[in-house]
């Protein structure tokens, strides 16, 4: 167990008078920064994925395919994408059962650690993303964009949802996965976690979309916790790469639907699904 560091230590915005609007998933930490703000949030996440284990391509292995195909790759329509973003994608592991309808990949990345010419094959070019979030891409210049468990790093999502929607061509599509629930008190340290992640509630994600223009075409909840929980010592490469896993998951989550939180406060309010998967169109 982590021990709990003193309150002088929180992080903007989230002392003990104003934690509580955030828990409530009222408001998203982070959102309304100001430049100072987001450049220090920057600085904080800028390695964070490859410092939890990520760093080391000998040995790093994608746990999600299944999960991925399951809630948001059989639900694109099968044409090619000539243009694919990878946003937050690392290596671009999560796009490889795409990519024999794939021309060229763009990842935008932070961290330098990832950096490689292909993907099995197909041209892969690096971005680093700006501490503002926009987006260095005319507009309309993707046909496809990935998204998983990314934005939840990011603290003005509303714009980076904005600029994603800005860079997506008419007619393209968005698949995106973030947890729904707190992930605990950031103000303090736990355990697998970056410093500054943080869930974002499922109606705040949807909004973004909306005011994006991009139309939620699919929407699935997953990531019950028992399941990883349960399933882990039975299957070696990620308890989502399994379909059967991914398949018992998604039930449990729907099943449970009904007792979603945003900040779980006792033990039952914990037994919910705690993200989502959205594929999202641009009609505009």
């Amino acid at each position: 167990m982590f021990r709990r560091l003193p309150v002088a230590r929180s992080l903007e915005g989230t002392n003990e008078t104003s934690i509580d609007k955030y828990l409530s998933g009222a408001l998203l930490i982070g959102d309304d920064y100001g430049p100072e703000e987001l450049a220090r949030w920057y600085a904080e996440e800028k390695e964070g994925y490859a410092e939890l284990g990520a760093r080391d391509a000998q040995v790093y292995e994608y746990h999600y395919h299944a999960w991925n195909q399951h809630h948001a790759f059989r639900h694109l329509p099968s044409r090619t994408f000539d243009r694919v973003l990878g946003f937050g994608s690392a290596y671009g592991d999560e796009l490889m059962p795409l990519l024999a309808r794939v021309g060229a990949v763009t990842i935008v990345d932070p961290s330098d650690s990832f950096v490689h010419a292909h993907l099995q094959g197909v041209p892969v070019g690096y971005v680093r993303p700006k501490p503002d979030g926009i987006l260095p891409f005319p507009d309309a210049s993707f046909d496809l964009i990935t998204c998983f468990g990314v934005l939840h790093h990011i603290p003005n999502v509303s714009f980076v949802v904005r600029e994603l929607g800005r860079v997506l061509a008419k007619d393209g599509f968005i698949a995106l996965r973030e947890p729904i629930v707190s992930l605990g008190d950031w103000r303090y340290p736990r355990r697998g976690l970056t410093k500054r992640e943080r869930g974002i509630p499922s109606v705040f994600l949807e909004a973004a979309l909306q005011r994006a223009r991009l139309r939620v075409v699919r929407k699935s909840l997953c990531d019950f916790p028992l399941v990883p929980r349960l399933g882990r010592p039975f299957f070696a490469h990620g308890v989502f790469n399994s379909h059967a896993a991914t398949v018992i998951d998604a039930w449990l989550a729907r099943a449970f639907a009904w007792n979603q939180r945003y900040h779980a406060r006792t033990v039952i309010e914990k037994i919910r699904p705690t993200a989502v998967f959205i594929v999202a169109m641009k009609e505009v």
